[in-house]
């Protein structure tokens, strides 16, 4: 990974992947691209580290991240995956306090970053920047509210439901059917709802047999969504 700088044109262009940035005016952008460092990131390469000290913001730009934590007995837990288009690392440029979580690149990222005082200036100097800052942190918000009310109070296969639900509405839902690609390992399932890898190959298992579920190729096709959210609202009414 090597700091640079991008030729301004390059730099605006990348930065309209960053959802908030989207509709900004092209004098907006070539701001924040003034300040920006640009950083190449490849598979398994580590971007920043739970409770490290610095305290730039991160923009992705091209390429997928990987949000984790370890537990105290070394338990992967992960909080989520953040494409192309995201922001992280702001919540430490907000309070100072050290990292919350490790990052690490899912696939070869390129990654814009500021400082958090640059980051201070752009929020407080642009109302439009400021109001869609506010609106994803309120959304992370309410995302992390639902997480706990699951582990809280589903059982395990329903968590797995739930995330199956949450990965499909990532993609287009057509004719009640959703789709994940790829799919995810059953680790990897296990290690973002809290639980084993053999608690999932149940649940997926029975799930197929029960044809709400097809496996095929690199994917998961979901051949009930409503079914499925049913079976997650019925759990929650019996608590």
């Amino acid at each position: 990974m090597i700091a640079r700088h991008l030729p301004m044109e390059r730099a605006c262009a990348l930065l309209t992947a960053i959802k908030e940035f989207t509709a900004l005016p092209l004098h907006d952008r070539e701001m924040i691209a003034q300040v920006c460092q640009w950083h190449r990131y490849e598979v398994g390469e580590e971007i920043l580290r739970y409770h490290d000290h610095s305290t730039s913001v991160f923009f992705i730009t091209q390429g997928e991240a990987r949000v984790t934590f370890y537990s105290v007995c070394g338990k992967e837990v992960i909080l989520c995956d953040l494409p192309a288009g995201e922001i992280f690392g702001e919540l430490t440029a907000i309070d100072g306090q050290p990292r919350s979580a490790t990052v690490v690149a899912k696939s070869s990222s390129l990654v814009a970053t500021i400082s958090s005082a640059d980051f201070h200036d752009l929020i407080f100097r642009n109302r439009q920047i400021s109001a869609a800052i506010l609106q994803r942190l309120t959304a992370q918000i309410r995302r992390l509210t639902e997480r706990v009310f699951e582990f809280s109070t589903l059982a395990v296969r329903n968590r797995v439901q739930a995330e199956l639900l949450r990965l499909a509405r990532k993609h287009p839902v057509v004719a009640n059917k959703g789709s994940i690609s790829p799919i995810p390992t059953h680790t990897e399932l296990a290690n973002l709802v809290s639980t084993h890898r053999e608690a999932v190959t149940r649940e997926l298992n029975r799930l197929e047999k029960e044809q709400l579920i097809l496996r095929k190729d690199h994917e998961l096709h979901i051949l009930d969504m409503a079914k499925l959210v049913s079976m997650i609202e019925n759990a929650r009414g019996d608590l």
